[in-house]
């Protein structure tokens, strides 16, 4: 089910029948770029067993850190809500901004200056190489919708974000949003 096309900013839901992919079963991943060339996403759902105080022990903060996707894991990646604070930052949409200068980021963390309802970090990102994630559109392994939640999405429970959006898109998949996790365990 295409519902709109790939855009920045975009939620991309991943669909009940993406069982077995570790990365991204149940997955919501934000679309943070989209071209020709391919697209950049990261996960929004999936956080890991990690403090960003875990991975930069100066920054003595309980941060939690996502599992941005497959790509590039060992590094870390953020998106955020204050581009007015953070220097060479990338509007994804509506408020929503990547990157930008990570010293300053790290001092101002640091100053309790940015809070987690602010600032999101991940390990790797969700990478499709061009015409890759169409191909995965059009193999119902995504369902696309806006992101009515704006800059404010950060504050989505991870824990039932996916059963959320699956009962916002209602008919069969409000079948899928009380289903098992691992459909053996049933």
């Amino acid at each position: 089910m295409i519902s709109l096309q790939p855009s920045k900013g975009h939620l991309l839901i991943a669909e009940p029948s993406i069982i077995g992919d570790i990365s991204f079963n149940r997955s919501v991943v934000l679309l943070a770029d989209h071209s020709e060339q391919g697209s950049i996403g990261f996960i929004l759902n999936k956080p890991l067993d990690y403090y960003l105080s875990d991975l930069i022990p100066e920054i003595e903060t309980d941060f939690e850190i996502y599992n941005g996707g497959p790509v590039e894991q060992d590094n870390l990646y953020f998106i955020h809500k204050v581009p007015e604070l953070v220097p060479d930052s990338v509007e994804i949409s509506e408020g929503i901004y990547w990157g930008g200068d990570f010293a300053v980021v790290s001092e101002l963390i640091k100053k309790g200056l940015i809070t987690p309802s602010e600032i999101r970090f991940f390990l790797g990102y969700s990478g499709w190489d061009a015409e890759q994630l169409e191909q995965e559109l059009q193999a119902n392994s995504w369902v696309i919708v806006e992101n009515s939640y704006k800059k404010n999405i950060f504050v989505k429970s991870y824990n039932t974000f996916w059963k959320e959006k699956m009962l916002e898109l209602g008919g069969e998949y409000m079948l899928w949003s009380n289903a098992p996790e691992n459909p053996s365990y049933n």
